[in-house]
């Protein structure tokens, strides 16, 4: 699945644009302040219904305007899609697959994936494991979409349990119901935690190429670090018992996967509190391109990577390494304030757009 253009009507600086993609790697080149982020942000939005930059959407809407709109245009195979994404703040955001109203972009069977790269991502590394851990639980439901229910229910759950020993805390519950929560928990717990280790194993290996071929240091390494070691379903009831004391004390379940750890490493040690800002870049590039591998292999499904600011705080030669690893295959789009931080930007094989405020120009390259 191919992203073949993106249209946007009111979105953050641009009144009304578009945009059309290239098969492989598509440059995004102006001044800063021009527009490159939000247009990288547009495709975000249309292709997932979300911003990966802000939590409240009435920023997305131009200055000025009620409502934002965003279409993408897909093509499979030689038949089109179209995605489309509208939001009126006050409103719900109103979603179409191929014109049908879709509740979630997430359940449209044509919607492309994508990964982002930009400079405040490296808050999934420097940041607290409730990022680690939500990053982990979207690989999951990329690779297999059916196993995001486990995360749902799992979270489900646990605010049940939550509820119940905030009112035993309080005198105002019983504990007559919570081996029932407990046992509930156990499972969706167990399932969980076998999707994430699954899933970091599979990225080991594919992680440490990435990594040594950007040219990190040492020996990059990854780590899933659950909090339970309990082998059966018993086994993690009886951590729950064990701790329900501290549990109760707390009003809160203090035990299970939403405790656990992404550790990302280099010679065993941590890079979010011993990697320079570079080799943490490095590292989170290393993961993304690591994923994006991972899901072609198991899904034959590549990515689009959005990729903005990626390119000025590399060296000349891991420029040269990144540029040719994402023209090895895939649709990738990069944003740049400067054509040469971008090997291989004048070759007839990449599509480049000039960015000015408000409008988005595509530049013919010479051959």
């Amino acid at each position: 699945m191919r992203v073949l253009s993106v249209q946007l009507r009111d979105f953050r600086t641009y009144a009304r644009a578009e945009a059309h993609l290239g098969d492989g790697l598509t440059v995004v080149h102006g001044p800063n302040g021009a527009g490159k982020s939000n247009l990288l942000e547009a495709l975000y939005f249309g292709c997932t219904g979300y911003s990966q930059r802000t939590r409240s959407e009435r920023e997305l809407v131009r200055f000025g305007a009620q409502a934002t709109r965003v279409v993408v245009g897909l093509g499979d195979n030689g038949r089109r899609h179209e995605l489309t994404v509208g939001f009126q703040p006050g409103s719900p955001k109103h979603m179409t697959a191929d014109g049908a109203p879709v509740e979630r972009l997430a359940d449209v069977e044509q919607r492309p994936l994508v990964s982002v790269f930009s400079p405040d991502r490296l808050e999934l590394l420097k940041g607290a494991p409730t990022l680690r851990r939500a990053h982990l639980d979207q690989l999951v439901a990329a690779l297999w979409p059916p196993r995001a229910a486990t995360r749902r229910d799992y979270s489900r759950v646990l605010a049940q349990r939550n509820a119940l020993i905030a009112g035993i805390r309080a005198s105002r519950a019983s504990r007559a119901t919570l081996p029932s929560w407990d046992l509930e928990l156990a499972r969706h717990a167990l399932a969980l935690r076998e999707d994430r280790a699954t899933v970091v194993s599979m990225l080991a290996e594919p992680f440490a190429e990435q990594a040594a071929q950007l040219g990190c240091g040492g020996e990059p390494r990854l780590e899933y670090r659950p909090r339970s070691k309990a082998a059966d379903v018993e086994k993690f009831i009886a951590e729950l018992e064990a701790r329900l004391s501290r549990d109760v004390e707390r009003g809160f379940s203090t035990h299970g996967p939403h405790r656990d750890e992404l550790a990302i490493l280099r010679d065993g040690r941590e890079l979010r509190s011993y990697g320079s800002q570079g080799e943490q870049r490095l590292a989170l590039l290393a993961l993304l391109l690591a994923e994006r591998s991972v899901l072609a292999r198991e899904r034959d499904r590549v990515p689009l990577m959005l990729l903005d600011d990626v390119m000025s705080e590399l060296d000349a030669t891991r420029r040269e390494l990144l540029s040719k690893e994402l023209c090895s295959g895939g649709q990738s789009v990069v944003a740049t304030t400067d054509l040469a931080h971008v090997p291989g930007s004048t070759h007839v094989a990449v599509t480049r757009l000039r960015i000015s405020p408000g409008a988005i120009l595509r530049e013919a390259i010479a051959a």
